[in-house]
């Protein structure tokens, strides 16, 4: 008989038991960046995230975990739900606290259940009943609103297997790699005009003379760590709030996660070759680059869209990487090559009245969001014999 353990810090789960049942290199879900989320206290209860995470236990072996956290309010999610909670004021009820399984600050679908390898696929979809049904009893003892799980990919999307769950559909936009010898045999996929446009852009970085420099975690020191850091806080500054993520977060993924951590600095040679002016930070694993922070210095024309797409698409040529996941929004990235894709989240709601109206909301949102991608399909740059 399976046994349902909930962890107030993932330091009680360890990392061997966690990094065994996660079996991928999907960097999100590695005990060392849950970890140092948690360590550095960017995620911790004072700032709205309870840890709560599930781990399955049969006998004396692990069979599944879920992240799970407590929340608070619904900042670093990028999965927006704030008219809900409005809708649970108005009607003098209470929408937090809420129960998410999701990565923090972190736009990317990927896994969200860990498995133990010997266990079939029906044994997976049935525990992971079994694990929703956990999380909902845990809810009510915290008197949750209910639970959340964002970017989901997995069992978690087998709709017809999880009935009383909402899917909320939403779009984000990615580059593909299908097998390009170069960044120009890229471009020759496009429209001679948006080729053109493309080539214009990467001109000025030319113009300009910044060069960039891909460093590895394993390159990084000190003094580059706190220059990026220093990038990523006047991005957020920009937007009246200081970012989510503190300097030591940064530090300890360098030290525990180097293979999977990069930096993309981007240098004014006019004036130094050692002080970066912008850089963006990468994660990466053996088939994907996922691009997550950036931030400059001073404005330079078509910088960022060199720094953050131009300079990732290349590492994938050079890299062989089959997809560029760049972050969350922007309908700019369209007209660089970044095709529209489906992302997934599921809900699930306590009061059967606000379950049955986000289904409502849901699927009218859904309808939308398929005309739109559409319409934004017709807008990519390729050719038409594409």
């Amino acid at each position: 008989m399976p046994q349902f353990n909930f962890y107030s810090a993932i330091e009680q789960i360890g990392a061997a038991r966690w990094n065994n049942l996660a079996g991928t290199d999907y960097p999100f879900l590695r005990y060392a960046f849950l970890c140092a989320l948690e360590q550095s206290g960017s995620v911790a209860p004072e700032t709205g995230w309870q840890p709560c995470h599930l781990v399955v236990t049969e006998g004396d072996q692990d069979i599944a975990a879920m992240p799970l956290y407590l929340k608070s309010h619904s900042y670093g999610e990028y999965v927006f739900d704030w008219s809900w909670a409005d809708a649970y004021q108005r009607n003098g009820l209470e929408y937090y606290p809420k129960l998410l399984t999701a990565i923090p600050f972190t736009p990317c679908y990927g896994p969200r259940l860990l498995f133990h390898a010997h266990l079939s696929d029906t044994e997976q979809t049935v525990l992971t009943r079994q694990m929703l049904a956990a999380t909902q009893q845990l809810a009510s003892q915290y008197q949750a609103s209910g639970w959340h799980g964002l970017f989901l990919e997995g069992y978690l999307l087998e709709k017809e297997n999880f009935p009383d769950l909402n899917y909320r559909l939403g779009t984000q936009y990615h580059w593909f790699n299908r097998d390009y010898s170069d960044f120009e045999d890229f471009l020759a996929t496009f429209s001679s005009r948006k080729r053109k446009n493309l080539r214009k852009e990467r001109s000025k970085i030319a113009e300009h003379s910044i060069e960039h420099r891909f460093i590895s975690g394993t390159q990084l020191t000190d003094e580059m760590l706190r220059q990026f850091y220093r990038f990523y806080q006047i991005t957020y500054l920009k937007r009246g709030r200081n970012g989510y993520l503190n300097e030591a977060f940064f530090q300890q993924l360098r030290d525990t996660l180097p293979e999977q951590l990069h930096i993309c600095f981007a240098y004014d040679m006019h004036h130094s070759d050692t002080e970066a002016v912008a850089g963006a930070l990468f994660f990466q694993d053996s088939k994907n680059l996922y691009g997550r922070y950036w931030g400059a210095l001073a404005e330079y024309d078509s910088l960022h869209f060199e720094t953050c797409y131009y300079q990732g698409i290349e590492h994938c040529i050079r890299h062989q990487l089959q997809r560029f996941d760049p972050g969350a929004q922007g309908e700019h990235k369209i007209q660089r090559g970044f095709e529209p894709i489906e992302t997934w989240s599921a809900h699930w709601l306590a009061h059967p009245g606000f379950q049955d109206a986000v289904q409502k909301f849901t699927q009218e949102e859904e309808t939308m969001l398929r005309q739109e991608m559409e319409y934004l399909r017709q807008r990519l740059p390729f050719r038409k014999t594409e």
